[in-house]
């Protein structure tokens, strides 16, 4: 019996704490609050999604020798996300994201460890190359050094969908566009990436043209609540947002990457995956938590409906 192709996730895995203050925050003081402590990361949200969009995963990330990597396999275990790649450092410390905010919600300190990505190294993932390539595709988020994102813009065969994730992270990804197949930047990060200033609907396109120009194939550029445009060698898609009751917004575009994922995986057109990731970020919004338990392809196609 011929098994189903799967996806490979590369990025990151954190271990979110967050505190909110029930007052005004005094400095040099212990506030009273409330303290949650919760899983994410890029990386570890998009298979999140993607497994529960239906596909297999596997996730390649670093873990290291503490209570919240096995967090990260007790989750991913209950997912059916395969881990099987990871890297483990048994004396590292797994990423690890800590912010303070005030009464109102609003971030007032944050702090994050991330220093055992540096050993996600071009040697380490040489090692990994044959089960990169086997994959139907690969999704990388910029949690990775350069000189990783390098290799395996050069190394890996199967088509690379990229995350920049942010404006301080996405410029990890300007030399290696065209080895991408599909990259999902917001509208700063396509600035940056692209040269092209976006005040207009005619610079917008212009910032996609010249994206493209680089040799991807797709580029979904994401807008806030103007939606997405979407764009390839053939067509290009200005799409509004789906009806959603937004709860939070955190998350939204994860989901998004996801089901463009999973709607290549499923051999869709240019538009369909577009849908596809305005349906999901749609789901997502609607959900108090990261990742909506909610979100299934079933969910997607009464969205698009």
């Amino acid at each position: 019996m011929k098994t189903s192709p799967y996806i490979a996730v590369v990025g990151g895995v954190n271990i979110d704490i967050g505190g909110r203050s029930d007052a005004p925050l005094v400095a040099g003081d212990s506030n009273p609050g409330h303290i949650r402590s919760s899983l994410g990361g890029v990386g570890r949200n998009i298979a999140h999604n993607l497994a529960l969009l239906g596909a297999r995963v596997r996730l390649v990330t670093a873990l290291g020798g503490d209570d919240g990597a096995k967090r990260v396999e007790d989750s991913c275990a209950a997912l059916g996300i395969d881990l099987g790649d990871c890297l483990y450092v048994p004396d590292g410390a797994t990423s690890t994201y800590l912010f303070l905010a005030d009464a109102n919600g609003d971030m007032a300190l944050a702090m994050s460890d991330m220093e055992i990505y540096e050993h996600l190294t071009p040697a380490f993932f040489e090692t990994k190359l044959a089960a990169l390539n086997a994959a139907a595709l690969v999704v990388l988020d910029t949690n990775l050094s350069t000189e990783s994102i390098a290799y395996l813009a050069a190394h890996c065969t199967a088509p690379i969908f990229a995350d920049p994730v942010s404006t301080a992270k996405a410029g990890k990804l300007a030399s290696v566009l065209g080895h991408l197949h599909t990259l999902k930047p917001n509208r700063m990060e396509a600035e940056l990436l692209s040269g092209v200033k976006i005040t207009d609907e005619a610079s917008l396109h212009r910032a996609a043209d010249t994206l493209l120009a680089t040799g991807l194939q797709r580029v979904f550029l994401s807008l806030g609540a103007d939606g997405v445009l979407a764009a390839d060698h053939e067509r290009t898609l200005h799409l509004r947002n789906l009806p959603a009751r937004m709860v939070n917004t955190t998350g939204c575009g994860d989901a998004f990457m996801a089901a463009v994922a999973r709607a290549f995986l499923d051999g869709a057109d240019l538009e369909t995956a577009a849908r596809y990731g305005l349906a999901a970020s749609a789901v997502a919004m609607e959900s108090a938590d990261t990742i909506n338990p909610a979100m299934s392809l079933a969910a997607l196609a009464e969205r698009i409906q």
